[in-house]
């Protein structure tokens, strides 16, 4: 046997080997590792819907989605079981808690409070906060939504500092004159339909531009829509199972396109940032907006409070996206109770006129909105889910000190868990009373001290922070 022969052998043996290996792996991830899990848990008393092979629970999911929206749905604040019939379907089958399966991934969902409370109030490191990774690390980075630790410490810092009180109410005056672009634009439509959804995004879309970060919509728009339009392929993703490894050696259009994206929002805020940057030598600071914090916090000379380029584009992209897509929906949705419920519409007009009369709303008179705060405060419990990641670090066998990530903990706070009785008095759990219920102090709060009652979602986010 000669030697080109013996080193064909030897590499097809070590081919084969390695194939073997990476099969086994494979099998240990999509098959082992999932049905052990399930077990355990059912053993415990958690059950859910079964896994399957590779895509988990991802086709079902997907399948009720379809089906709900491809019917009308009626004019109803009820809209948990429509955005996601999966969790409305498993809490009726299995429980206030259950287990259900994104690919080979498990995902612990708990929507009791108690337990929730558990997870936020963690001490011993056991619950860490998930990371995200494809199309949703490619939309919001490494800023404040998803960083962690000391980083996520020093972010949330700035944050802070940018939306304090005196820095909103400072902000009054620009969101006022938005406002009456858009109802200027709006009395040419007398008489006419308007699409609210697209004139509240371009709303809250010159709102963050001016406020945030000192420059107009038409300075921002393109941005903002390349941020849409990865948002589009993040949802048109987000029940796909990718087979691991593959997009080493394949990418699919919506990856190249992504990666496109991407590079074009980080030069189109990196341009936006070098802007600033020539403030410092106009006016003597970077401002004191949201962008003027995080440039400045890009040339501190202190390495401990410093911020790298990726982190200041990652920040700007999340409070692009996040603040325009919450307010959007927020604004939309509480029109649309308002148009339900025209006493409702009659109420908030009186508060408003006795208030400001013909003149601009200001910080003070808006503080003192009983009856608007408690009509905004309703929508934004009954459409911000509350739906984070946690992995799990649990001891094998119970025993040792080796950790290791077996699960994504989630915890849910919808809108199905925010009309349970235990949260509100029996007067307040119908539909129209709900919101009432809010303004009247009706919700039994989770703990109640010298700072008054603090409800379920209020408690929850205190503690995520």
């Amino acid at each position: 046997m000669g030697v080109l022969e013996t080193i064909t052998i030897l590499l097809s043996c070590s081919l084969c080997l390695y194939l073997l290996f990476f099969l086994i792996r494979l099998l240990h991830r999509i098959w082992w590792t999932p049905i052990r899990i399930q077990r355990m848990m059912n053993s415990q008393g958690i059950r859910g819907p079964s896994y399957r092979l590779m895509h988990g629970n991802m086709k079902e999911i997907l399948n009720m989605k379809t089906a709900t929206m491809s019917k009308p749905m009626g004019l109803s604040h009820n809209i948990f079981p429509r955005l996601d019939p999966h969790q409305q379907s498993w809490l009726n089958i299995y429980g206030k808690n259950f287990l259900m399966w994104h690919g080979p991934q498990a995902q612990l969902v708990i929507t009791e409070l108690e337990y929730v409370k558990e997870v936020l109030n963690d001490k011993e490191n056991i619950y860490v906060k998930g990371g995200i990774e494809g199309f949703l690390k490619k939309l919001l980075g490494d800023g404040l939504a998803s960083s962690k630790g000391e980083k996520w410490a020093k972010q949330r810092k700035l944050a802070n500092h940018a939306f304090y009180a005196e820095s909103l109410k400072n902000m009054v005056p620009a969101m006022i004159e938005s406002v009456e672009m858009m109802l200027e634009r709006w009395k040419h439509h007398e008489g006419k339909e308007i699409e609210v959804f697209e004139e509240f995004r371009l709303l809250t879309s010159e709102v963050i531009s001016r406020t945030a970060f000192g420059s107009s919509y038409l300075e921002g728009q393109v941005i903002f829509e390349m941020l849409i339009k990865m948002v589009f392929l993040f949802s048109r993703n987000m029940f796909k199972i990718r087979i691991p490894g593959l997009s080493l050696f394949w990418k699919s259009s919506d990856d190249i396109e992504s990666n496109k994206l991407e590079r074009e929002i980080r030069d189109s805020i990196t341009r936006i940032i070098r802007k600033r940057e020539k403030v410092l030598k106009e006016e003597g600071n970077y401002g004191t907006d949201l962008l003027g914090l995080l440039v400045e916090a890009y040339n501190d000379k202190d390495e401990k409070n410093r911020l790298t380029l990726e982190e200041v584009v990652d920040n700007c992209k999340t409070f692009y996206i996040a603040g325009h897509e919450t307010t959007t929906s927020l604004l939309s949705w509480t029109i649309l109770l308002l148009a339900i419920d025209t006493d409702w519409q009659d109420k908030v007009r009186k508060e408003v006129l006795e208030l400001f009369g013909d003149q601009n709303p200001n910080a003070e008179g808006i503080a003192r909105m009983k009856k608007v705060h408690s009509m905004t405060l309703y929508p934004i419990y009954n459409l911000v889910q509350q739906f984070d990641f946690f992995k799990a670090n649990i001891n094998e066998g119970g025993g040792g000190t080796e950790q290791k990530p077996w699960f994504d903990f989630t915890y849910l706070l919808n809108e199905r868990g925010r009309r349970e009785e235990r949260f509100w008095r029996p007067s307040a759990v119908e539909d129209r009373s709900v919101v009432e219920g809010i303004e009247d102090g009706e919700a039994k709060g989770v703990h109640e001290g010298e700072g008054g009652t603090v409800l379920a979602g209020e408690a929850a986010q205190s503690m995520r922070d």
